[in-house]
């Protein structure tokens, strides 16, 4: 039985998104657990095959419930499928282009010719225990009918599949130089990049230091963990500048548009509390204008609060702080990017990048 590549690449591609923009918003999907172990032992065995299997096995059985997906040879039936097609057009180039660590030719080359994934293929086989647990996941997928099962079922590989590239080391790009046209597109591709709110952060957090390093500044600056309430830490905002003690501003720096509530729930909590003057909200994502009169109400008792366009600022910053500063931008987010706690989704994302803006056409 034929099965439609693009549309299983699509999928792919959009659940893994959603699988990655959830982890790295701190939302883990669930992991059936009766499958839960069997998954475990597939992703713990030293025979990757295994896993790769299972992702082209859901794909063909998503695809067309006809398909029998213990029969990955098209020789072997007319509801067989061509699963060494199915890995070479879709599932390896999908590993290649995420940086997911997996075998580099066909997971059929692990298997004698013309397999059968049954019990007869199991003699011979290094690691028959993983081998087991691949069956008996391939005979759960057989016997399922709805759509919203196998989406699960494919959320819970393209997890562990997250997790194995998150304890593999991906080397940052680091380009010897960059333009500020270059740095400008760059930005704004990485804003545009799921990311829990972390390349944000980090832009954000480059540009204070380029600007602290540039003119010598006794800034100090603080910037509070993602996923960390500034109320539980005790700080007044995502990020705090102090100069000699004393708060210069807070800044808080979000993926999301600014509405009037956000700006009333940050000042009674944060704010006022901490006796602010100077406040930002560093958006990517723009600010109803309600929350714009709300901010015009607390300058008339000495707050003032104030809405930057990430992008824009960042862009008009390094054109003032010249070649040197824009130079100290970049050693700041090569040096936040490149520290362990920096997820190695975004790390690849980055490195995606570089190679695109260095791409000649």
């Amino acid at each position: 039985m034929p099965v439609n590549y693009e549309a299983s690449r699509a999928l792919l591609d959009q659940r893994f998104a959603s699988v990655s923009g959830d982890v790295l918003a701190g939302e883990h999907p669930s992991v059936e657990s009766a499958l839960g172990e069997d998954i475990k032992r597939v992703f713990a065995s030293d025979t990757q095959a295994y896993r790769e299997v299972l992702v082209g096995c859901v794909l063909a059985r998503w695809g067309d419930r006809t398909i029998d997906i213990t029969k990955p040879y098209v020789n072997q039936g007319t509801d067989a499928f061509s699963g060494r097609s199915l890995d070479e057009r879709v599932v390896n180039p999908f590993f290649q282009e995420n940086r997911i660590p997996s075998s580099k030719g066909p997971y059929l080359s692990a298997f004698r010719r013309s397999v059968r994934f049954d019990q007869s293929t199991r003699t011979g086989l290094r690691d028959r225990d993983g081998y087991d647990a691949l069956l008996r996941l391939i005979r759960h997928l057989q016997a399922t009918d709805s759509d919203g099962d196998l989406l699960t079922f494919l959320d819970q590989l393209l997890l562990n599949f997250y997790e194995l590239r998150e304890e593999s080391q991906v080397a940052i790009a680091q380009p010897q130089r960059i333009s500020l046209e270059q740095i400008s597109e760059l930005v704004d591709h990485l804003l545009s990049v799921p990311s829990g709110g972390r390349f944000p952060m980090y832009l954000v957090e480059a540009t204070l230091s380029a600007i602290k390093a540039r003119f010598a500044l006794a800034w100090e600056i603080q910037v509070q963990g993602i996923n960390v309430a500034d109320t539980a830490g005790g700080a007044a905002g995502d990020i705090e500048v102090r100069e000699n003690g004393i708060l210069v501003f807070s800044a808080e720096v979000t993926e999301r548009r600014i509405d009037a509530d956000r700006v009333v729930a940050t000042f009674e909590t944060k704010i006022a509390p901490n006796a602010i003057k100077d406040y930002m909200f560093l958006t990517s994502d723009g600010v109803d204008e309600a929350a714009k009169s709300q901010a015009s109400a607390y300058f008339t008792i000495g707050h003032e609060v104030n809405f930057i366009d990430i992008a824009a600022w960042i862009w008009h910053t390094l054109a003032s702080i010249g070649s040197d500063g824009r130079a100290m931008f970049f050693e700041a987010l090569l040096d936040r990017l490149g520290r362990d706690d920096t997820p190695t989704a975004l790390k690849a994302s980055w490195n995606d990048e570089i190679a695109r803006l260095t791409r000649v056409v």
